[in-house]
């Protein structure tokens, strides 16, 4: 079965958006996904634990460190995370931080990424951090400018030219 390919607009042929427009777009990004752990957070303590421990077994385990690491909330947290990116990137190529700086994340032929891309780029991602950000230095010999999200998802992070971006 063939899937129908979302093109993005505008289209054209944008240049590679350089490190520090999306290092500018990562930050601006990573203010919402903090506030975003912290509701989930938030909501799996007080709405969850408290309904399957109640209020006084819950304050015993949160002062006694039990509450410190918890594999469950760990996962809710990455899957929460996946989602806001993969939600932005899949339909309009942007997430917040994304379109206030003028980047977009897309196909070599201007269409949106699928799921699967949108996977591999946020895994490959965490990775690129954890490498201490290596894999984002790579865009810095890249004769594309791709980081190694970008080179695996085989996706294209562009710059919007600032007419079209404020449209």
């Amino acid at each position: 079965m063939r899937t129908r390919k979302h093109m993005l607009h505008p289209q054209g042929q944008y240049q590679p958006a350089g490190l520090p427009r999306r290092l500018a777009a990562i930050f601006y990004d990573s203010l919402l996904s903090i506030a975003l752990m912290i509701v989930v957070t938030l909501f799996y303590q007080q709405a969850i634990l408290r309904l399957i421990y109640g209020s006084e077994k819950l304050q015993a385990m949160a002062e006694s460190g039990n509450l410190d690491i918890d594999p469950l909330l760990s996962t809710l947290l990455l899957f929460s995370l996946f989602g806001f990116f993969a939600k932005f990137w899949t339909h309009n190529g942007q997430t917040l931080g994304m379109q206030v700086w003028g980047v977009r994340v897309q196909n070599a032929d201007g269409s949106a990424i699928d799921l699967w891309q949108a996977l591999l780029r946020f895994l490959i991602a965490i990775i690129s951090w954890l490498a201490l950000g290596l894999g984002f230095w790579w865009s810095l010999w890249d004769k594309q400018k791709r980081t190694w999200h970008d080179r695996y998802s085989e996706t294209r992070t562009v710059q919007l030219p600032k007419n079209i971006h404020k449209k």
